[in-house]
């Protein structure tokens, strides 16, 4: 794998690689100016909503998956103690509720965190308590994921998305070790590591040892501190101790799969995002004030990937259309198709590259690419 990888690795693109040069956009836009993109995408964006008479919000479609996913969550668990299955049914079951974990993250919850499956607040943050269903503190999912990544998408120091924890050299801006040069080929290993790293230590050390700046500013509610370790509590209980106690099962076979559960789920959830800003051709700022507007940060640090494979969409919540889901993140991601669509057409006639990859195997591909030039370059 090192040496493919290697042989494809071409130079980091330069920022006026990312931006319209003022030739390329006058000849795109005419009269216009290349300063009318953003305005003319919001525009044509909001017009698909008018136009089709259709709600930014949740669809039949929608409401199908979230219908679906918990009801493969909770029909496992039923199942588990019903039939108190032998050791190999056990650990099947046990790992179909662990994918449907993955599934609930990935469509229910990320979308609930953005308000984006209704206009009703109280519906979105039941919907969001997901997160503490399957370990992850949801209020601060919200804010590492809202302050520490939304705002300021690739920027290193303030993107939580960001933290390599010393493992990871993830921008050119962060200190390169000797052992980065290996984090190409142990990448997938550790990124099967990131679930139980979340339910065992982020959320715990984000409220408690924060190494943001604007965590530390925050003065948490009493009542978030409450649902952090009532969460935990209920998720280790009907996850790890109900097993063991009503069922009677080896307390190893289910510390084994509880295992094998968060490998699939921190795998699957880290490559989904990774592939979408941390690839080969995709920008690292060096500060906010690198663009001139923030539709040309989104479009510079961010890629799509598998656009036109609804089975992707419709496993990734949405998440491989990452552009216009950045540029209107306040949306349902069953929505994200056609909006995609628009993105194309009007950065191509524009003038302003957009970055994608036909399949998530290419995406994940160069990903990698990325982390072996960021492992030997200084």
């Amino acid at each position: 794998m090192t040496s493919e990888i290697e042989a494809v690795i071409t130079l980091k693109p330069d920022i006026d690689d990312l931006v319209p040069s003022e030739a390329s956009a006058r000849q795109s836009v005419g009269a216009t100016g290349p300063s009318s993109f953003p305005k003319v995408l919001r525009r044509r964006l909001d017009k698909f909503f008018a136009d089709q008479n259709l709600s930014p919000k949740a669809d039949l479609t929608m409401w199908t998956k979230i219908a679906a996913g918990l009801a493969v969550l909770v029909g496992a668990w039923i199942a588990l103690y019903a039939f108190k299955p032998d050791s190999w049914k056990f650990v099947a079951l046990y790992v179909l509720s662990g994918l449907a974990q993955a599934f609930l993250l990935l469509n229910i919850a990320h979308d609930s965190n953005h308000n984006a499956i209704s206009s009703v607040s109280s519906i979105n943050k039941s919907l969001n308590y997901v997160f503490d269903v399957c370990g992850i503190n949801s209020y601060m999912w919200r804010i590492l994921h809202h302050r520490g990544h939304h705002s300021c998408i690739n920027l290193h120091g303030e993107d939580d998305a960001l933290t390599g924890r010393g493992i990871f050299r993830f921008t050119p801006h962060e200190p390169r070790a000797r052992w980065h040069r290996f984090q190409h080929i142990y990448a997938l290993f550790f990124y099967a590591m990131f679930s139980l790293d979340y339910v065992f230590v982020r959320d715990f050390e984000a409220f408690f040892l924060p190494t943001h700046d604007y965590l530390r500013r925050i003065n948490h509610p009493n009542r978030e501190y409450t649902i952090l370790f009532a969460g935990k509590a209920f998720y280790f209980t009907y996850m790890l101790i109900l097993p063991v106690l009503l069922m009677g099962k080896s307390p190893w076979l289910v510390a084994g799969s509880f295992v094998l559960v968060h490998l699939i789920i921190g795998l699957t959830v880290s490559l989904v995002f990774q592939t979408t800003h941390t690839i080969d051709s995709t920008y690292f700022p060096s500060d906010r004030s690198e663009f001139d507007n923030g539709v040309y940060h989104i479009f510079a640090t961010t890629a799509d990937y598998a656009t036109s494979n609804p089975i992707v969409g419709w496993l990734t919540g949405g998440l491989n259309h990452h552009i216009a889901h950045h540029l209107c993140p306040f949306v349902c991601h069953t929505h994200y198709a056609p909006l995609t669509q628009i993105v194309k057409e009007t950065a191509e006639e524009f003038g302003v590259p957009y970055r994608q990859h036909p399949t998530m195997t290419r995406a994940v591909w160069h990903h990698l690419i990325l982390l072996k030039q960021l492992g030997t370059e200084g």
